[in-house]
């Protein structure tokens, strides 16, 4: 089966979650609507990263293949990515363009962009292989300029 482009994948889901949190807004405030948005994204986060867990050959991940699987992420331009190591320890990239951020400000759901899409990056590292680690300092959906990817593989 063809794996649909997560930016496609994104907005659809966009379109059904937006009403969802508008609705939880007005009947539990934006604190808690984002708290519940939050924990359900990481929690769909961690098993997509377990379905493509079971997806590597021979069920064992790297951080080789983990850097396969983000031409989906880039798929459809879109992002726009300056790569500036990738080895089998670390894969570290800048994005300079999100069309992510920039559909989710299009659907006026620019305000839980960082919820929807940003806050998956590390999580899914969770169900797909713990030892790949994410620090990153700045993201546009936050108003920085790129946004800093920095992974690493910390073995045992």
């Amino acid at each position: 089966m063809t794996e649909i482009p997560t930016l496609t994948k994104r907005k659809l889901q966009a379109h059904v979650i937006g009403p969802i949190y508008a609705e939880m807004v007005a009947q539990v405030g934006e604190e808690k609507a984002s708290a519940i948005l939050n924990a359900a994204i990481r929690k769909a986060a961690i098993a997509e990263g377990k379905e493509f867990a079971e997806k590597a050959p021979g069920g064992v991940t790297s951080m080789a293949d983990f850097i396969k699987l983000y031409e989906l992420w880039t798929a459809d331009g879109a992002l726009d990515v300056t790569v500036l190591e990738a080895s089998d320890q670390v894969f570290n990239f800048d994005v300079v363009r999100c069309r992510y951020a920039e559909t989710y400000e299009e659907m006026g759901l620019g305000k839980i962009g960082h919820l929807l899409s940003c806050n998956r990056d590390g999580t899914f590292c969770e169900g797909y292989d713990p030892k790949i680690k994410l620090d990153r300092a700045q993201t546009i959906m936050q108003g920085a300029s790129c946004c800093t990817f920095r992974y690493r593989y910390e073995p045992g």
